[in-house]
């Protein structure tokens, strides 16, 4: 389960832990802005062992990677200090270009040493910044290589592709109740500029990035239609 800390991929790692009796989890340090992310997602799952035992049982080993490479490849929003703004390519400046398929890659190499056969992300072409690596085309086309590259069968799972973000909240609920949107809420982190001293009713973030732009938009949607408040 590719586990950043954020909504979409804690949402996944619920997902995942109903459907499989044994899920590990991987992140990336790859010099982010928001490198907050990376000490949220700690307390995210301490938080899910201790609310759901179930899971907690079929949750194993938590797998952290340095891709600090990714930083080098060239400058973004995420990894160097430059302006949240859309790019001349029609593309927000947040866009970090090979992340999601360095991000898969890397965790394919790590499943087939450990014999494992699903690979989880939380990418989403539904309601989105519009980055061409979260498209189902995309991880269709990676989730090919993959298999031919390592000779394998990987199945590249991602549950929210169709998905928007009122409805990724509406999954959570659907997965594990108030316990688990409330975990989401407290527990994970989408704002691109890392700012957590600011609570909003979906959680922390500056309430002005796209990314908390999102997630602001599906809770209201969310709460709008009945959702768990």
């Amino acid at each position: 389960m590719l586990f950043s800390g954020g909504q979409d991929s804690a949402t996944c790692l619920a997902w995942a832990l109903a459907r499989f009796s044994e899920v590990e989890t991987i992140g990336f340090a790859y010099g982010q802005r928001h490198a907050v992310e990376l000490e949220v997602r700690q307390h995210f799952l301490a938080g899910l062992r201790s609310a759901f035992p179930a899971w907690a049982a079929r949750l194993g080993a938590d797998h952290m990677l340095d891709l600090g490479v990714i930083g080098q490849m060239g400058e973004t929003a995420l990894t160097a200090d430059v302006a949240i703004e859309m790019g001349r390519n029609g593309l927000p400046t947040t866009f970090v270009p090979g992340r999601n398929i360095l991000f898969f890659t890397a965790a394919a190499g790590v499943a087939y040493r450990r014999g494992l056969r699903h690979l989880v992300g939380g990418m989403c072409e539904t309601d989105y910044s519009g980055y061409p690596d979260c498209r189902d085309d995309t991880l269709k086309a990676l989730q090919v290589a993959l298999n031919l590259g390592l000779d394998s069968r990987f199945v590249v799972e991602t549950p929210l592709m169709w998905l928007d973000k009122a409805a990724t909240w509406t999954l959570a609920a659907q997965l594990g109740g108030k316990a688990l949107v409330d975990l989401v809420i407290e527990h994970t982190h989408s704002c691109y500029r890392g700012e957590r001293a600011i609570r909003h009713a979906w959680g922390h973030g500056c309430g002005t990035c796209p990314a908390c732009e999102l997630r602001a938009g599906g809770w209201n949607r969310y709460v709008a239609g009945g959702g768990i408040p």
